[in-house]
């Protein structure tokens, strides 16, 4: 079985045509899916990844015959979001995850997917990122105690590592700069301790910069050369991955649950130059690229080593994303308005 997807479009012109592709599963998933008992309960559904991953769920459990129910909770502030997902036959539940008794409300299950999280505005107002990346945890953790919690993490955990280093691997020690990264170093200590004491498998997916075409670095990156910003060369390396490709190996991450609790770096294989992936840009967009500063001896970066052993590696390449996010940029394709800020060096979101 293969991570691939078969018949990847040469370009994207649509958001219905990107929602389709960010819902199609490999081959692996439509596999692994099958071991999952009912309900399948995802907590933080209504965020950037959730109605994709719950979607692509749904239709990997759909492709393997297997009747798999799916929970989306959320507190779906956004309307738009709940109905695009119960309008695909997806049952859906307005909770806040703070409340223990809208929790109790929620149905059993053996398998969570935890995608709650808080990083924006940190270094202006850190209470709110702290308490959702501590209170958040401890709370699902409580009520699904027993359970097996696949829960999102970040790269962000890590320190800034040298270029020639290759990357961040999971036994590195966690000692991060800033509010919202050492948030959610506590996020994750957080499930490494109900792992331990409730006897909760648990599986903490470090994901390093998932791109739809709607947010993401590399559509920063565009979106500056097709104005003819400045482009900060500070950060000057970093990792990136299809979204689709990262939901397809979140869900594929059970297999991964384990007592103590398991880390796993999520990325592409690739080191990624900012000033090489401007250039691209620039040369499909028909723009020249403009920079500022130079790129300094460290980055945010992970090593995928365990991922590509344990999960395999991702299906859509750097040069087909790039390529469709160019494409996406020239056609004003839809953004979620909300940059990355992948050239943050003092950890201030």
């Amino acid at each position: 079985m293969s991570n691939r997807i078969e018949n990847l479009p040469h370009q994207i012109e649509s958001e219905a045509q990107l929602d389709e592709l960010l819902t199609t599963p490999s081959e692996q998933l439509v596999e692994s899916i099958t071991s999952l008992v009912s309900p399948l309960v995802v907590l933080g559904a209504g965020g950037k990844m959730g109605p994709s991953l719950v979607m692509l769920a749904k239709r990997a459990a759909e492709q393997a015959g297997h009747p798999l129910e799916i929970v989306a909770v959320s507190r779906f502030q956004n309307r738009d979001t709940r109905n695009w997902l119960t309008d695909r036959g997806i049952e859906t539940r307005a909770v806040d995850i703070f409340d223990s008794k809208q929790l109790a409300s929620l149905p059993d299950s053996p398998n969570v997917v935890y995608l709650v999280g808080l990083k924006f505005g940190s270094s202006k107002n850190p209470i709110p990122t702290w308490a959702t990346n501590t209170v958040g945890p401890v709370l699902a953790s409580e009520r699904y105690a027993g359970s097996r919690i696949v829960a999102l993490s970040t790269g962000n955990v890590y320190p800034l590592s040298s270029i020639s280093s290759g990357g961040s691997i999971e036994s590195d020690a966690l000692t991060p700069i800033g509010e919202y990264a050492n948030a959610a170093v506590a996020r994750e200590r957080v499930f490494q301790h109900y792992a331990t004491i409730k006897q909760t498998a648990a599986a903490l997916v470090r994901l390093n910069y998932a791109h739809d075409l709607r947010y993401g670095v590399i559509t920063d990156i565009a979106h500056k050369v097709w104005h003819r910003q400045p482009i900060d060369l500070s950060m000057g390396y970093f990792n990136a991955i299809w979204q689709g490709d990262a939901n397809n190996l979140v869900l594929r991450s059970f297999s991964l649950c384990a007592v103590p609790a398991r880390s796993l770096n999520v990325t592409g294989t690739q080191l990624l130059s900012v000033r090489d992936v401007a250039g691209q840009l620039g040369a499909l967009l028909g723009r020249e690229p403009v920079f500022h500063g130079q790129e300094d001896a460290t980055a945010l970066l992970s090593n995928t080593a365990t991922m590509v052993q344990e999960l395999g590696e991702p299906s859509v390449a750097i040069d087909q994303l790039v390529s469709w996010i160019a494409h996406w940029t020239s056609i004003n394709g839809a953004t979620l308005g909300k940059p990355t800020h992948y050239q943050t060096r003092d950890g201030k979101y």
